[in-house]
C-alpha cells in the first residue's frame, strides 16, 4: 500500500487487480466480437423519410430542402447526412460497455488536415457536432460502413469495399495494441502525424495527400475573404452576398452575432486574448455548411488587423446531440449539458491530439421577429461554436478514391480512430477486447456490408420521395 493519500483525479495505487488487458479479453462475454457482424433492424424503425422530415425540426424551412438534395444525391451523402437513424439502429447491436468520448459521425469524410498553431498541417477527425461519451464501437462501425458506402459510389469492387471497411478495423485493433503497450504519455501522442504512412503502410496515399496537402495550405481565411468580401467607401471590407450559400443578413442579427463574440473570449486561454484583439470587427454573413448542418444558423465573421489581413471565424449553432437517446437506452447514461457549444468544443478537445487555437464557444441572443422593432427586448439563446474559417482545411474524398487508395485510406482514418478513442478510453482494456486475431475485423466487415446494402435501400426511398414530391429538395446546391 502506498503511504500518500488518494488524490481525486490521479488513479489509486491500490492492491493487484486483473490487469486491464484481462478485463478487456473477459468483456468478449458480454459481447463477442463475432456478434458484432449483426445488425437488427428494429420492427418500429422510421422510414428514411420521416427520419429526414423528423430531423428538420428547428431547422431554417428555407434551407432544408438543400439538406435533402445533398442527402439525395448518393447512398454515402444519405449517410453523412442521418447519423441520428444509424444510432437508432445501433441501439440493438451488442456493446463491450466500456465508453470513450466518440466523434458520433465518424463517417470516412470526416477526417482531414487542417493548420496548426505553427503553420503545420494536422490530420485528424475534424467534425464533432454529435460528439459524446458513448460506445467506441458505435465509431468505428459508422467509419466501416461509410467506407463500403464511398467506395461503390468511386465504382470501385465489392471485394475491395468489403477490405476497405475490414482494413479499418484492423487498422483500429492494431493501433489500439501499440498504444496499450507504450508510456502513457508517449501513447497520448502516438502515431504522429508525419508516420502516418509508414504505420498504416498507405503508400499509395501519397500522391493524394501532397494535393490535398497543397490545396490545404492554400485554403485561408485571406484567400476567403479575397473571394467573398468587397472593399467599403469607409476603407473596410464586406462580404459579399452569394446566394443560398452566402448571404447577408439584418443589422440585429449581426450584431447579436457580433456582440456574442465578448462571451467566446471568456472561453479561450488567456494567452490568446492579446492576438484577436489586434483585429477589429467589420461584417457578419450567413452561411450554409457540410451536409448534416445544412438548415441550422451559421455565421461567418470577419475580422481584419492594422494591415487589412483578413481572419474570419466561424460561428455555428450547436444543437444536441442526435445520438444522446440511443446512447442512453444503450447503458450510457447521458449527463445533462448546461451549453452544447461547450459540449462540441470539450469533445473536440478530448479527440484531437491538437485543437485549433481559437476553438470556443458563445451564446448569441438572436431577437425574437418584431421584438426589435417593437422595444421588448426578447431574445432566443443560441449556443454556437466558435473557430477558425478555412484554418488550411483539406479532405481527401474517400468515393474518388481507387481500391487500393481506398484500402489504405481505410487503414489510415483507422488509426487516427484507435488514436481519438484512446484519450478517454483505456487503450489496454479496448485492446484486450479487440485482441490479436481478426475476428473482430471479420466482424465489422461482415456489418459494414450489410448496413451499406440497408443505407441504400433509405437512400432509394428518399430518392423517390423526392421524385414523387412528397419532400422538397434542392439539388446540385
Amino acid at each position: 500500500m502506498s503511504r500518500l493519500p488518494y488524490v481525486p483525479g490521479f488513479a489509486q495505487a491500490a492492491a493487484p487487480r486483473p490487469s486491464a488487458k484481462a478485463v478487456g479479453r473477459a468483456l468478449r462475454e458480454r459481447a463477442p466480437r463475432a456478434a458484432q457482424a449483426g445488425l437488427s433492424i428494429a420492427a418500429g424503425r422510421p422510414d428514411a423519410v420521416a427520419a429526414v422530415e423528423t430531423s428538420q425540426a428547428g431547422r431554417l424551412p428555407e434551407l432544408t430542402p438543400i439538406r435533402v438534395g445533398r442527402m439525395a444525391a448518393s447512398p454515402f451523402a444519405f449517410l453523412r447526412g442521418s447519423a441520428g437513424l444509424m444510432a437508432y439502429d445501433l441501439v440493438a447491436s451488442p456493446v463491450t460497455g466500456v465508453g470513450a468520448q466518440i466523434c458520433g459521425d465518424a463517417h470516412a469524410a470526416n477526417f482531414g488536415l487542417y493548420g496548426d498553431a505553427r503553420g503545420g498541417l494536422v490530420i485528424d477527425l475534424n467534425d464533432f457536432d454529435e460528439t459524446l461519451h458513448g460506445p467506441w464501437e458505435w465509431d468505428l462501425k459508422r467509419l466501416a460502413a461509410s467506407l463500403v458506402l464511398a467506395g461503390r459510389e468511386a465504382g470501385a469492387g465489392e471485394d475491395d469495399c468489403r477490405a476497405a471497411a475490414r482494413d479499418a478495423a484492423g487498422a483500429y485493433r492494431r493501433t489500439m495494441r501499440l498504444l496499450a503497450k507504450l508510456p502513457v504519455t508517449e501513447a497520448w501522442n502516438a502515431v504522429a502525424d508525419e508516420a502516418l504512412v509508414s504505420h498504416t503502410d498507405a503508400k499509395d496515399l501519397v500522391g493524394t495527400l501532397e494535393r490535398v496537402a497543397a490545396k490545404a495550405r492554400r485554403n485561408t481565411s485571406a484567400r476567403f475573404a479575397a473571394k467573398s468580401t468587397e472593399r467599403t467607401p469607409e476603407g473596410g471590407r464586406r462580404f459579399v452576398a452569394a446566394p443560398p450559400v452566402l448571404r447577408q443578413i439584418p443589422d440585429e442579427e449581426a450584431a447579436a452575432v457580433a456582440s456574442s463574440l465578448a462571451g467566446y473570449l471568456e472561453t479561450l486561454p488567456e494567452d490568446r486574448l492579446p492576438l484577436l484583439a489586434r483585429y477589429a470587427l467589420h461584417d457578419v454573413a450567413f452561411r450554409v455548411v457540410g451536409t448534416g448542418s445544412v438548415g441550422l444558423r451559421s455565421y461567418v465573421v470577419l475580422l481584419l488587423d492594422h494591415r487589412g489581413e483578413p481572419l474570419v471565424l466561424q460561428v455555428k449553432e450547436a444543437r444536441g446531440s442526435v445520438l444522446a437517446p440511443f446512447v442512453a437506452k444503450a447503458g450510457f447514461p447521458v449527463p445533462s449539458v448546461a451549453h452544447e457549444g461547450r459540449r462540441v468544443v470539450t469533445g473536440q478537445r478530448r479527440m484531437q491530439v491538437v485543437s485549433d487555437i481559437l476553438l470556443g464557444w458563445a451564446t448569441v441572443r438572436i431577437p425574437l421577429p418584431g421584438e426589435a422593432a417593437a422595444g421588448c427586448g426578447r431574445y432566443r439563446e443560441l449556443p454556437v461554436q466558435v473557430r477558425q474559417f478555412r484554418n488550411r482545411k483539406g479532405s481527401v474524398d474517400p468515393s474518388a478514391l481507387t481500391g487500393e487508395q481506398l484500402d489504405d485510406y481505410a487503414r489510415m482514418t483507422g488509426a487516427l480512430l484507435a488514436r481519438a478513442h484512446a484519450h478517454s478510453a483505456d487503450p489496454r482494456v479496448v485492446a484486450g477486447y479487440c485482441g490479436k486475431s481478426e475476428e473482430l475485423d471479420d466482424a465489422m466487415a461482415d456489418f459494414a456490408v450489410a448496413y451499406a446494402d440497408r443505407t441504400e435501400r433509405d437512400h432509394a426511398e428518399l430518392v423517390a420521395a423526392v421524385d414523387s414530391g412528397r419532400i422538397a429538395a434542392e439539388r446540385g446546391v
